[in-house]
């Protein structure tokens, strides 16, 4: 039996849901590292996913982001992972979720694209990207579903408290000696 406490978690969504905010915040309670999609694909690739998405298409992107992931979970088991969303249309990727602990952080579209914003290094892949999002988020859902221990619905809660929420449920998880997914 695997003891929790050897597994990573990945916290999962849409850009704009808070991801790496939640992460670090579970990083930082576990005394955790963490690894977040944006920063890795800039070190490995000294380039944003914006960049890579004009300069190479949204295929090697979402190829790179996958990859990413599979690294990151196939490492360290103590670690936190801000994943990129599309990672999880990948079938090798969402078997690799199935030994993590993944917090789906959800929000609705309109909402995702205010927060994205002011962010420059998130690509984007339509010109209204409210309409963007909400095609991605319906592409999606059913796979983040399928690898979340827990899902929260970030425009309705602080990251402090989804945070606080994902730790107890990582904690009570502990306690049964089983991830809350079935992989």
């Amino acid at each position: 039996m695997t003891d929790i406490t050897d597994i990573p978690i990945v916290v999962a969504g849409l850009m704009g849901a808070g991801k790496t905010t939640v992460a670090r915040l579970m990083a930082d309670a576990l005394d955790r590292p963490l690894r977040d999609n944006d920063e890795e694909l800039l070190e490995r690739y000294g380039t944003t996913a914006a960049d890579i998405a004009t300069d190479l298409g949204a295929a090697e992107l979402h190829a790179r982001e996958a990859s990413l992931l599979r690294e990151a979970l196939a490492g360290d088991p103590f670690v936190v992972i801000a994943a990129a969303a599309s990672a999880v249309e990948d079938p090798a990727s969402r078997r690799a979720l199935g030994r993590a602990f993944v917090v789906f952080l959800d929000a609705p579209p309109a909402v995702l694209a205010e927060r994205t914003l002011s962010g420059t290094h998130r690509p984007r892949f339509a010109p209204d990207t409210a309409e963007m999002l909400a095609k991605q988020r319906e592409r999606r859902l059913a796979y983040f579903r399928e690898v979340a221990d827990l899902t929260a619905d970030s425009s309705r809660q602080a990251p402090e408290g989804i945070a606080a929420r994902a730790l107890a449920r990582f904690a009570n998880a502990k306690r049964s000696g089983r991830a809350g997914h079935s992989g």
